[in-house]
């Protein structure tokens, strides 16, 4: 496989940076910028922050995230064998028959260990 295949990507990732660039730089140069307190505050209800700005998040919440994406990307890879099924055949569908009962197995155990339970 030649690097010039990738030379496409790597120029529209170049352009669309320095496009990038440029617009924040045209739109701090051209347009208004006058900080004051109020405006550079975090806080901007008018009301006074109680408490913390920083607070803990359950470790529920970032499991929840992650079997989330872990989920939902693994559900990503139906989509080629749906399209390439009649011409794989019987490996195919043994093949992606394994695939679903290793992604059951695991959410029957995430189930099971109470990781998708929300208090």
């Amino acid at each position: 496989m030649a690097l010039n295949e990738f030379a496409p990507i790597l120029i529209l990732l170049v352009l669309s940076i320095l496009i990038c660039i440029l617009i924040l730089f045209i739109s701090r140069l051209f347009g208004p910028w006058r900080p004051t307190s109020r405006k550079t505050a975090p806080y901007e209800s008018g009301m006074k922050p109680i408490g913390p700005a920083v607070r803990r998040y359950p470790v529920k919440f970032y499991l929840i995230a992650v079997l989330f994406i872990l989920f939902d990307i693994e559900v990503i890879f139906f989509l080629p064998w749906a399209v390439v099924f009649r011409e794989m055949g019987l490996y195919s569908l043994i093949a992606i028959g394994i695939f679903t009962i290793i992604l059951t197995i695991g959410l029957f155990y995430e189930w099971k260990t109470g990781a998708l339970e929300w208090e």
